[in-house]
């Protein structure tokens, strides 16, 4: 049997490589970058503390089976995450936005001090080009809520970090992973089916044209005290290059110190000046982005799957990464199972 070929080794690709190494085919994973875990991967640093190399990646969902499923492959421990925003003034306030945020910048005053100058530096497009569910991602609250996401039962990190989780998904004799490993199209000759999570538009050649995506850089910096900010991450609502900074030991399992702390500021940018490093696809207000995805997705290729943020130009967060990962592993094992039939 021909080995099934993985590209990209983020969830979406793990998690198809883990289910479908348990059904007896034979996995190689390959990744341009030199560690696995995709977007997730984290690392303890010289100071002892966890940082998320690609920023921060919370877990929360309402998905019991997606939870349950990334259980079997490391401990977790509760955390539910809160946000602040710093006003002009220094002073810190709840985000999303409740009701003792709107008692104290007006509520008339909410989308120009949080919302505008957030996505506008985030997407690089005015506000009223953004489609809106980009911003009802967020909605406004008529409650004292205090974490960001209220409505999830299941929130938790990995106690050992979510590479750790990845090198757990991956230990199946099955698999086998190269790294430093770009995709070349001649690795699908011998392939017997590809799940592919690079850009599509990429893959293509950009026949069509480019897709649009934002990237972020990330400035991590080391403090010679034991803790600065009131919570885990807060927004900025100035005008200038960045978004929001995270400190890290404000995590559960993210190391302790009581001399330093580690913070990341995300300053976004056009992927092309980062190294090409695609993040989010742009979604404007028009669809015309995604219909351009549409050309891309329409091109007959039987052998090929994509997958993954980039390989269906969408974005979602990881529990949805996993779920779909999880159903697009079970419905190729059915188209399988029909065609031996």
């Amino acid at each position: 049997m021909d080995e099934i070929l993985v590209v990209g080794c983020g969830l979406s690709g793990v998690v198809i490589a883990r289910q479908l190494a348990q059904a007896g085919y034979k996995i190689h994973i390959i990744d341009k970058r030199s560690h696995i875990g995709g977007n997730v991967y984290d690392q303890v640093n010289e100071k002892g503390i966890r940082v998320h190399h690609y920023g921060p990646h919370l877990f929360h969902t309402k998905n019991e089976k997606v939870f349950k499923y990334l259980q079997q492959f490391g401990e977790w421990v509760p955390y539910k995450h809160k946000v602040k925003a710093m006003l002009q003034d220094g002073r810190y306030v709840t985000l999303p936005v409740n009701r003792e945020t709107k008692d104290i910048v007006g509520e008339e005053n909410i989308v120009e001090t949080f919302f505008r100058p957030y996505s506008e530096k985030m997407w690089d497009m005015k506000l009223e080009e953004l489609n809106p569910d980009i911003l009802n991602r967020v909605p406004v609250r008529d409650d004292d809520n205090t974490y960001y996401f209220p409505n999830d039962p299941f929130q938790a990190m990995p106690k050992d970090g979510y590479t750790a989780i990845v090198k757990n998904i991956i230990n199946h004799p099955n698999i086998r992973i190269s790294l430093e490993s770009p995709f070349q199209k001649s690795l699908e000759e011998h392939a017997r089916h590809i799940f592919n999570a690079m850009p599509i538009d990429e893959y293509y050649d950009y026949r069509y044209g480019e897709l649009p995506y934002r990237s972020v850089k990330f400035h991590t910096i080391n403090l010679p005290m034991p803790k600065l900010l009131p919570v885990t991450t807060v927004n900025f609502t100035h005008k200038g290059p960045h978004t929001r900074v995270t400190e890290w030991k404000n995590i559960p399992a993210h190391g302790e110190n009581n001399q330093f702390t580690t913070l990341t500021y995300e300053e976004p940018c056009d992927y092309k000046d980062n190294n090409n490093e695609r993040f989010y696809p742009v979604k404007d207000l028009q669809g015309t982005n995604r219909e351009l995805y549409k050309k891309y997705q329409a091109i007959p290729n039987e052998k090929t799957t994509f997958i993954g943020r980039l390989g269906l130009y969408i974005y979602i967060d990881m529990d949805q990464a996993v779920n779909a990962a999880l159903k697009t592993a079970e419905r190729f094992l059915q188209k399988q199972k029909k065609l031996d039939q």
